[in-house]
């Protein structure tokens, strides 16, 4: 079969079966079968598909995976979040200081957890129904909490990096560090896009916010945990002391000491931090088997390479090739949730990409700011759903949609930047020890 029938067949029926509702994991499988038997027998098909669901975990990378999703799980399950929200929003001084203490939080929460749904739900369920006591209009409320999770998955560590550097063979420990600069920018221009709300439209945001008496030590403790484990993996990385896995060990085994210590978690509490990682981790390992199966058919069809050959063939700029693959992935995230994303087209696209001749941690970063636009745009925003779930009655999805605009601006804005000046991405990657 011609790679062009067999990579439009496979993407017909991926689609179909996603549309009837089949979780991904299986749409993948069920999708690739038809193209696998071509080419093996049932016996040996089977045997193929035991092999990848093995190599899904086989590797002393992925081992990460399931400690990064404990560490966030851990920080979810104590008082570390709360603590942290509540000391960073009452020590900023300005109007508008719950606001931008919720996207402070969000980023340093950033530093202990990969996940954006996990960032927007631990900060929000504390933030959200603060910020709207105070007087805060519900949709400058909903909005920066919804694109506020978003900075977990640019600033380490990351998910989204972790299994975009697993599928693409680039070093995670170079995504990690070249998250960081983006991860900071963004933060700060969430920040001025509140600063600019509060002028323009001051009735959304109260005089003044009645709350505890501000105090250094208090500040202290509150932001303290997250700092000393976002050190613990970015500092170990960067300076080349320890592989992403090890950080990862090294910063459960901090997280728990200091959960138990001042963020009041309980045997309890840790129980259920274990089964909720589990759940996930054992979710993550379907898909990730199912992705490995699908990209074995797709290479034995060569239709990645082909699709690279065809865009070298057809001489467009590699810039109108980024555009139109940055286009592409914006549309398909209103659809489908990131990870889905990452195992279903990035093994098609990344091939382009890089035949295009762009640097393929660059890319990364870039592709990950569109995996946070993708959880805040409809029908398939999670984000958007975990907000509006926490005050159903005083928050309406419209609001939660309206009040990201802003900050989805800012991540398109954040695109452009790094196209045009690079360097925000690479310079800690070429600074780092070797």
């Amino acid at each position: 079969m011609e790679w062009y029938l067999a990579g439009a067949a496979i993407v017909a029926l991926l689609v179909f079966l996603i549309a009837l509702g089949l979780p991904i994991p299986f749409a993948l499988v069920v999708s690739c079968l038809p193209f696998l038997w071509q080419i093996q027998s049932f016996e040996s098909s089977v045997m193929t598909a035991e092999m990848m669901l093995w190599q899904a975990w086989d590797s002393y990378v992925l081992v990460a995976i399931p400690l990064f999703i404990f560490l966030g799980d851990l920080v979810a399950h104590s008082s570390i979040g709360s603590r942290l929200y509540d000391a960073i929003h009452r020590g900023v001084p300005v109007r508008g200081a719950a606001a931008h203490g919720s996207v402070g939080a969000c980023a340093t929460f950033g530093a202990v957890c990969g996940s954006s749904m996990i960032g927007a739900l631990t900060i929000g369920r504390v933030a959200l129904p603060e910020m709207l006591r105070l007087g805060y209009s519900p949709r400058l409320s909903a909005g920066v909490l919804a694109a506020g999770g978003t900075l977990s998955v640019l600033i380490p560590p990351s998910l989204i990096l972790l299994f975009y550097g697993i599928i693409t063979n680039v070093s995670i420990g170079r995504l990690f560090v070249a998250g960081v600069l983006p991860g900071v920018l963004l933060t700060l221009l969430f920040s001025a896009i509140i600063a600019a709300w509060t002028l323009a439209r001051p009735r959304d945001v109260p005089a003044r916010e009645e709350g505890g008496r501000w105090s250094p030590l208090t500040f202290l403790a509150g932001l303290a945990p997250p700092l000393v484990i976002g050190v613990i993996i970015f500092g170990s990385i960067y300076f080349g002391i320890a592989t992403p896995t090890e950080a990862a060990a090294v910063a459960v085994t901090a997280t728990l000491v200091m959960a138990f210590a001042v963020g009041g978690l309980t045997i309890r509490k840790l129980g259920a931090a274990l089964w909720a990682s589990m759940r996930t981790i054992g979710f993550l390992g379907i898909l990730l088997g199912a992705a490995l199966l699908f990209a074995f058919v797709l290479n034995y069809y060569r239709i990645p390479q082909e699709l690279a050959a065809l865009v070298r063939g057809a001489e467009l700029s590699p810039y109108m090739i980024l555009a139109l693959v940055i286009a592409f992935l914006l549309l398909i995230g209103m659809f489908l949730e990131p990870v889905g994303i990452i195992f279903i087209c990035l093994p098609t696209l990344y091939p382009v990409v890089h035949a295009a001749g762009f640097d393929m941690v660059w890319f990364g970063i870039v592709f990950t700011i569109t995996m946070e636009i993708a959880v805040l745009t409809p029908p398939v925003g999670l984000n958007l759903y975990v907000i509006q779930s926490m005050a159903p009655d005083r928050v309406r999805l419209t609001d939660v949609i309206a009040g990201t605009l802003p900050f989805i601006g800012a991540m398109v804005g954040l695109i452009v930047l790094l196209i045009f000046v690079p360097e925000t991405a690479t310079y800690l990657v070429q600074s780092m020890r070797r």
